[in-house]
């Protein structure tokens, strides 16, 4: 597991998003704990988690995948709105399912991390200090997921745009997103936007994982 800490001593901005309500009061018990986190929200619902990030404004949203009674994972859609609403919230799921196509769906959904309930709080607090700080954050199980998936044994990324193409190559040429808006000629939040794309389509949480896997790949 990455355990980036996160610079400077102010408390990182925490929201739980859980269907069980018991499950939300034991976290954030045992969050209270922690100096380094707040706890400044909680939802049980993706509707609910999107008007709370509004309201709370945090840095770190930890979802869990299963927000209803119903078959479909809730926790995946709201990873993705999440992050085309607020791209600058780390989400951080949380949840009792390991399955691999699971975590590839929330990777590529934009989730920053990946971890199962039986994660003790240090952690838990080592993976919310990662993801808040820009870094990924995997338990060893959900590593091994994602290492397959980038390898190619798991379902083959989509396919990029000539768009996209173009933004990766000037990444790895190791270009800020402001200088690669200038060279294209496009703006800077349209620069992370095909970012984004990009990590996602890779099934990957960070730009540098996604020039590593470009190049594997021969795609730049």
């Amino acid at each position: 597991m990455n355990s980036a800490v996160r610079v400077g001593s102010t408390p990182i901005r925490t929201m739980l998003v859980d269907d069980h309500a018991l499950l939300r009061e034991g976290m954030r018990s045992l969050l209270g704990r922690e100096e380094v986190v707040d706890v400044v929200g909680e939802a049980a619902s993706m509707d609910d988690a999107l008007a709370e990030v509004v309201h709370c404004r945090p840095d770190v949203v930890v979802v869990d995948l299963k927000l209803s009674a119903g078959a479909d994972y809730e926790g995946l859609r709201l990873i993705a709105e999440l992050a085309r609403r607020h791209p600058d919230v780390a989400t951080l799921v949380l949840t009792t399912f390991l399955d691999d196509d699971l975590v590839v769906r929330a990777v590529r959904a934009g989730a920053r991390g990946y971890v199962v309930k039986d994660v003790d709080t240090t952690e838990l607090v080592r993976a919310i200090q990662a993801v808040s700080s820009g870094g990924s954050a995997f338990d060893p199980r959900s590593a091994a997921v994602v290492l397959r998936t980038v390898s190619g044994d798991v379902d083959s990324p989509e396919v990029l745009t000539d768009r996209e193409r173009e933004v990766l190559r000037l990444l790895a040429d190791g270009l800020s997103n402001k200088v690669i808006g200038q060279t294209l000629y496009i703006s800077e939040s349209t620069v992370k936007f095909h970012i984004r794309n990009i990590i996602r389509k890779l099934g990957v949480s960070k730009r540098t994982d996604a020039v590593y896997i470009a190049s594997k790949r021969g795609l730049i």
